[in-house]
Formats: C-alpha cells, sequence, structure tokens
C-alpha cells in the first residue's frame, strides 16, 4: 500500500477548522516497532500482490492529515488502512473514518488497534472489508474525504473508482508512488500527461502536494512516494456524452502515443478519414497527439462522433 503546491483543502464553501495540535495526548500512533509486534502477533507479512508498503513513521501520518485540510464535521473515507497508522491520526480530526481494508486479518485488527490507542474516539470508526477498487456504495455517511496511503500496484484503479462511485466525495489527499503522483498532477504537453492525468481531470483538480522518502515504510519500496492532492469539480459542459464515452477516446489517443490522432484515433473512428472528419467538427487538429490535449477537447471530440448517429 501505499509527492508540490499548497497544502490540500476542502472544497469553497467548506468551513476551515481551527488550528489544532499536532496529535491527540488520548491517541498513541505506531512505531516501527508496534507495527512489527502486531505483524508478528498476526503471522503477517507484507503481500506484494496487495501492493502492501506500511507507513511506520509517524511524522508522516501527521502530516498527511494537516495536508489534506478537513473539517472537524467530515467523513473521511480511507483506502487500505492497514495496520491503522493513519487512521490513528484521522481519528481526532473528523467526525468519522470509514476505513476499507482487502485484508480480513488486518480488517478485524484494526479495530483492536483503535481501541488501545485511540479509545475515545473508537466510535467514530467504521471498518469495511472489501476491495476498494470494486466496492460500490460506501455503507454509513457518505465521505467528503478521501485520505489513504493507496497501493502501489492499484493506485489509479483505485482512486478512478472511488471518485466514480462516491460523488459525496469533495476533495483529499492521497499517497501513491512518486511516478505515479507526476502522471496524476501532470497537465497537456508535459511528457508525462497520459490517461490517468486526463481521467483524474475529469473529475477534479489535481496537484502535488508533497514528497514521501521511502524510509518510512515496511517494507522499504525501491521508490520514493508522493502526495496528491484533489478538489472534485463539474466535468467539462459537453451535452449528450457520458463519461464512458469520454474515457474511450481517451485510451484510444494514447494507445499510440506519439501518432497523430487522425492515425490513433482511426481504429475507434472506424477509420482515418471517419477519425479526421470527426476531430475537424471538434475543432481539433487531425495532426496534433493526445498529449497536447485537455480534458474538455476530449469530451468534444466524443461529441463530435455522435452527430450524424441514429
Amino acid at each position: 500500500m501505499v509527492a508540490g503546491a499548497g497544502p490540500a483543502g476542502p472544497p469553497p464553501g467548506t468551513p476551515r477548522p481551527a488550528p489544532r495540535a499536532a496529535a491527540s495526548p488520548a491517541v498513541s500512533l505506531l512505531s516501527p516497532a508496534d507495527i512489527r509486534e502486531i505483524a508478528n502477533r498476526l503471522g503477517l507479512r507484507p503481500a506484494k500482490r496487495l501492493g502492501q508498503n506500511f507507513v511506520t513513521d509517524p511524522g508522516t501520518v501527521r502530516r498527511i492529515v494537516s495536508l489534506a485540510g478537513l473539517a472537524p464535521g467530515e467523513v473521511v473515507l480511507e483506502a487500505g488502512p492497514g495496520f491503522g497508522s493513519l487512521t490513528l491520526a484521522l481519528l481526532p480530526a473528523v467526525r468519522q473514518v470509514t476505513a476499507v481494508e482487502i485484508d480480513p486479518q488486518l480488517a478485524a485488527e484494526l479495530p483492536v488497534t483503535v481501541a488501545s490507542r485511540a479509545a475515545l474516539f473508537a466510535q467514530r470508526l467504521s471498518v469495511v472489508t472489501a476491495d476498494a477498487a470494486r466496492i460500490g456504495a460506501v455503507p454509513g455517511d457518505p465521505p467528503t474525504a478521501l485520505v489513504a496511503n493507496l497501493p502501489y500496484n492499484v493506485a489509479v484503479p483505485v482512486l478512478l473508482h472511488l471518485l466514480a462511485t462516491a460523488p459525496s466525495l469533495r476533495h483529499g489527499l492521497v499517497m501513491v508512488q512518486a511516478e505515479v503522483a507526476d502522471r496524476m498532477t501532470a497537465g497537456p504537453g508535459s511528457r508525462v500527461y497520459g490517461v490517468p492525468s486526463v481521467k483524474l481531470a475529469w473529475y477534479a483538480a489535481a496537484r502535488r502536494a508533497g514528497a514521501v522518502p521511502r524510509s518510512v515504510f515496511w517494507p522499504v519500496p525501491n521508490v520514493d512516494s508522493g502526495l496528491v492532492a484533489f478538489t472534485r469539480r463539474e466535468p467539462p459542459a459537453v451535452p449528450g456524452v457520458s463519461r464512458d464515452q469520454v474515457f474511450a477516446v481517451v485510451d484510444a489517443a494514447f494507445a499510440q502515443r506519439r501518432k497523430t490522432l487522425r492515425a490513433a484515433l482511426a481504429g475507434w473512428a472506424g477509420s482515418a478519414a471517419a477519425a479526421e472528419r470527426i476531430l475537424r467538427t471538434a475543432g481539433v487538429d487531425p495532426g496534433a497527439r493526445g498529449e497536447a490535449l485537455g480534458v474538455g477537447e476530449f469530451a468534444r471530440i466524443a461529441a463530435a462522433a455522435t452527430i450524424g448517429e441514429p
């Protein structure tokens, strides 16, 4: 499981929380030794297939909570809480934390950890044993913020799925592999701009919010991590097209990213000539490449493809 511009913040109109202490005296955060003790007691070793790299540094989780800009009344969705390092830091700051954990052992242990280390806030925790990349409606009160150390191997699918299925999410801060953070926050024209950049831009404005060294994880990964802050916004106002139709254009455009759009979209449109017609109708240069277009232009292309359809 598992970085800038200014800190993340809630969407416009959300009251800003009053400054609070870096950590509640009623909460005992997990140290590296604590995490290893729990792991040994459970007979658990991090699973590479689940992308499990656990945060072991209390200072890092305090920093994440501070940068997330959470208001006291918020409901936070945490995907992949693991041993509860970040969960313990979140609980004093908000009204409720809904933790979605795929590992049944860790899901069962999390309430035990919270009860022993943050008893005053234990009633604020709700644990759901599920895959965050496939979960449907999140049980309980609708979450308003996502704060999570996302698994390296599925960070983008998890984030996009949660934004699609939990429209109540207005903002968030996620920790991902540094290279993925670059892709998520890249703009048109960047060499790392691609499918994750455009699809995340459909839902939200995203920015880098800091870097996280590999040394704060167990096991220590081969790469550093990055923090990505996002604030939800309305998708492009292009009537008559769905998100799936727009994403199909995005996928086709970047499947052969060095080709012109006329060539890259030929399979999607039915032919290169049809792709050129659609692009010209959308006001997009057929000789351009996908990396030059913003999400609004991709939406116009999807809309132009419907013109003349029965």
